[in-house]
């Protein structure tokens, strides 16, 4: 009897690990293909388009009207689709703009570097600007703040590199490259495979994620930076909502900014300061690990940009301070 009992808590114990590791496959592979199938909707017509226009020549038109931009910050003017579109769809729309473009252009470590850091802190935008609004900050400084602070960043990152030679080696690019000569079933074939590796990417960015969330990495993201938020014009009760943003991104940190403000315990200008911090630096892990996925560097996408956006928003809460108080005292 106590071996038959033995092998019966043993065979619940098994079935109760395998019962758990399908659901977890299973919330997996359901997590990846919704994610996936987003993806799949704005990446195929995305590369259809620049498809079109590459083979049309327009993309030399285009490239003409973004290339003063691009050229500042060391990158090729053709690069500038892949931000437009980015700045206009999303991430993954950049990515498979970038797909298209990057293999012919020879670039370094460096400028992938660049151009996914002027990605990270503007895209999204239509989606993400009416977030901010809706939370309560005035749509024109955010937008300015966005575009220039991108232009900003990215110029400082590429000085950076080129003087102290960081990251010129070439980049090694995952996506197949795609000849201008090749017929159209060999380019459909090439973008299936692009769109294939993508989905592959995005099932490893859900692992790591969910190991970060086990093993508290995520919580310790939250545990550094909340004390430091109220120096940045945030009390402690509006630095864990901020921090969700800048970990998780601005569609789930400004939806918990937004419920915040509807119940007044947030100022109007901390809601702002914390607007300013979520444009600048925002998606910290999965954005960054798409940007890495497609050659981006951590100190670049990650570090850089974390310091970037927290000196810029300890320099504006203080200008905006002296102003207000400026104000006062002349009335």
């Amino acid at each position: 009897m106590p071996r038959t009992a033995h092998r019966l808590r043993m065979s619940n114990n098994n079935y109760k690990l395998s019962s758990t590791l399908q659901a977890a496959v299973g919330s997996l592979l359901r997590e990846t293909w919704l994610t996936s199938w987003e993806l799949i909707r704005i990446t195929i017509p995305v590369a259809l388009i620049t498809k079109i226009l590459q083979e049309s020549g327009l993309i030399g038109y285009l490239s003409m009207i973004l290339e003063p931009v691009m050229n500042l910050l060391g990158l090729p003017g053709s690069l500038g689709l892949v931000w437009a579109t980015a700045m206009l769809t999303n991430i993954y729309g950049g990515i498979a703009v970038f797909a298209v473009l990057a293999p012919g252009l020879a670039l370094t470590s460096a400028q992938v570097t660049v151009l996914c850091s002027a990605i990270l802190i503007a895209h999204s935008l239509p989606i993400e600007l009416s977030v901010s609004k809706r939370a309560g900050a005035n749509l024109m400084p955010i937008s300015l703040l966005r575009l220039v602070g991108a232009v900003v960043y990215a110029f400082i990152l590429n000085r950076f590199c080129l003087g102290l030679g960081l990251w010129q080696e070439k980049a090694s690019l995952l996506f197949k490259a795609s000849a201008k000569s090749e017929d159209l079933w060999h380019w459909a074939l090439g973008l299936l495979q692009n769109q294939g590796l993508i989905i592959l990417i995005i099932c490893c960015i859900i692992i790591c994620m969910r190991i970060f969330k086990v093993l508290g990495i995520l919580a310790l993201f939250e545990m550094i930076l909340a004390p430091v938020l109220p120096f940045f014009g945030m009390s402690r009760q509006a630095a864990p909502i901020t921090v969700v943003g800048m970990i998780m991104g601005i569609g789930y940190g400004g939806a918990l900014i937004i419920r915040e403000t509807s119940t007044g315990k947030m100022a109007r200008e901390e809601v702002f300061n914390s607007m300013v911090l979520l444009a600048l630096c925002h998606g910290l892990v999965e954005d960054t690990l798409l940007m890495a996925a497609i050659g981006g560097k951590i100190g670049g996408i990650l570090w850089g940009r974390i310091v970037f956006a927290l000196i810029v928003t300890f320099l504006l809460v203080r200008l905006l301070h002296v102003l207000a108080v400026r104000r006062l005292s002349s009335l």
